[in-house]
């Protein structure tokens, strides 16, 4: 199976990225099933059935949660659909809307399980332990269920993320992060064959902090003051994604970091 897995779609100005990057991507690279992260996806925070549905026409299968995506109330009853095409964070306390993993098939007929799942250093959600979690989960849903598997460690701290790839080195195929919405240069085959990058990166502006007009977070470090977080929709912008292949066997035999910057949209 060939996965196509890009990072967080931040606002409008990520999903206009990916409109404009991605059919390239999918014409040059031809994968079987293509993910994204989509907590940013409206307006910086959460989701909504309407920029699922306007990503999925761009060729995006299936989505991943984070921290942000219960933040937009228009989400809720998205997430309560069982065909919603979205798993949020399998830590997550269970009074809260939509599924913890999801088993998709893809266009080579393989089957592909999807779990997203929330790092607990430098975050501020209370959720459960995410190493005995993911342990438990894998655990618990049969292999014989799925041909790959693929985990979203949606996580600050990178030696977190480390810490969880090494628990699940060869018990997943793929284990990608994000968050950070800065993409690491660490892309690799752990020993036991599962593909890792402790985070892809976002889709979205490239000159700003993160997404976030550069002069308020400024603002915000320099005072320490609430301030706005409004969106940077000027200036150049970014596309972040990596391309995985894994054998019948769910073993992963490579990971390609895939990074194209425009100098406007």
């Amino acid at each position: 199976m060939k996965i196509l897995f890009l990072g967080d779609i931040v606002g409008r100005p990520g999903r206009k990225v990916v409109e404009k990057i991605l059919p390239e991507v999918l014409k040059k690279y031809k994968p079987d099933f293509v993910l994204a992260n989509a907590e940013n996806l409206a307006g910086g925070k959460g989701i909504t059935a309407k920029t699922i549905k306007e990503m999925q026409k761009s060729g995006i299968d299936f989505f991943t949660g984070g921290n942000h995506i219960f933040k937009n109330p228009e989400g809720f009853e998205y997430l309560e659909k069982e065909d919603a095409p979205v798993v949020v964070p399998c830590n997550f306390y269970p009074e809260a809307p939509g599924k913890r993993w999801s088993i998709m098939t893809a266009k080579n007929g393989k089957r592909l399980l999807v779990v997203s799942v929330l790092g607990q250093t430098f975050m501020s959600q209370q959720v459960e332990n995410p190493f005995s979690t993911l342990e438990e989960m894998i655990k618990c849903i049969p292999k014989d269920d799925y041909d790959v598997s693929l985990v979203d460690v949606h996580a600050e701290a990178t030696s977190e993320k480390y810490a969880l790839r090494w628990l699940l080195d060869g018990k997943i195929s793929v284990m990608v992060g994000t968050h950070t919405h800065v993409p690491t240069a660490d892309a690799d085959i752990s020993p036991l064959g599962t593909a890792f990058q402790a985070d892809v990166g976002m889709n979205g502006s490239l000159d700003s902090c993160i997404g976030i007009k550069s002069k308020l977070i400024i603002k915000k470090l320099k005072t320490q003051l609430p301030v706005a977080t409004d969106l940077e929709k000027k200036g150049r912008m970014q596309f972040n994604a990596v391309l995985i292949n894994c054998n019948s066997k769910g073993i992963a035999s490579s990971i390609k970091p895939i990074r194209k910057i425009l100098d406007t949209l």
